[in-house]
């Protein structure tokens, strides 16, 4: 039983080192342009929009902003680097060799998976850097920001591993990023408050789950938020279990690991 587990073990901190190894040496690539990006969002929401609308929620609007766009790249990252990764992995027919390796399909999807979380709280961190050039950020509930944006990453880690595993080509991965996670981060709370919407599109706002997500970071660093922390928590930890339960059942199924 201990060799078992030192054997998974290995194989877990050898495809993590991996992952990590393969986004941080092309870090002109994966890295700064996300932290260039937001810095543009802070520059042209923040100071120059946000100058005309003033405060919202109590608070100047490039802080109401920062948690929402440290979140939008979070999310952002998380997916694209497992999404990328491990449908190179099939497109290169390396998954075959993994898969007949006596590793654990929870390794796998683990080792996928922390990847993600890696790169995503690395460039959130970036980003977090980034927003104290513009604005001063007093962290309210230290152990609620550092725990929602962890599961977070988790979440849209297993998402990208899920649509990689679906995806037939390099088109596919693409598809999901930009029909679905776009708008739903751009609906999310990132901008705005949802108090100033009509009372039906606020009860329609509240189906986007990044909504929950945003808002519960926001409340970690400001203490103000649109929607209630424990909904959102519970919300949060059940995509975490109901979405390594499928991608666990695809991957020992071996649903979509051959091109």
């Amino acid at each position: 039983m201990m060799t078992h587990w030192r054997s998974g073990w290995v194989a877990f901190v050898t495809i993590l080192s991996k992952e990590v190894r393969r986004f941080s040496r092309i870090w002109p690539q994966t890295l700064l342009p996300p932290g260039i990006t937001m810095a543009l969002y802070f520059v042209i929401f923040g100071n120059l929009i946000g100058s005309r609308i003033g405060e919202m929620d109590g608070y100047p609007y490039i802080d109401y902003i920062v948690p929402g766009l440290i979140m939008m790249s979070v999310i952002t990252n998380s997916y694209s680097n497992v999404v990328s990764s491990f449908f190179s992995t099939k497109f290169q027919r390396s998954i075959e060799e993994l898969m007949v390796a006596p590793v654990s399909p929870h390794v796998i999807l683990l080792g996928y998976t922390f990847g993600g979380v890696a790169r995503g709280l690395a460039v959130g961190l970036i980003v977090t850097l980034m927003s104290l050039f513009f604005t001063r950020l007093q962290v309210q509930h230290i152990g609620l920001t550092v725990t929602v944006v962890f599961l977070t990453s988790l979440v849209f880690a297993m998402g990208g591993f899920i649509n990689a595993t679906f995806a037939r080509n390099f088109d596919d991965i693409s598809i999901v990023p930009t029909f679905v996670l776009t708008p739903l981060t751009y609906l999310g709370g990132v901008f705005y408050s949802i108090s100033m919407l009509p009372e039906f599109w606020q009860k329609v706002s509240l189906i986007n789950p990044i909504l929950h997500m945003v808002n519960a970071f926001r409340y970690g660093i400001l203490g103000v938020s649109d929607i209630h922390i424990g909904v959102a928590l519970t919300l949060m930890v059940g995509f975490v279990i109901v979405m390594y339960c499928f991608s666990y059942w695809l991957l020992k199924r071996g649903i979509g690991m051959r091109q």
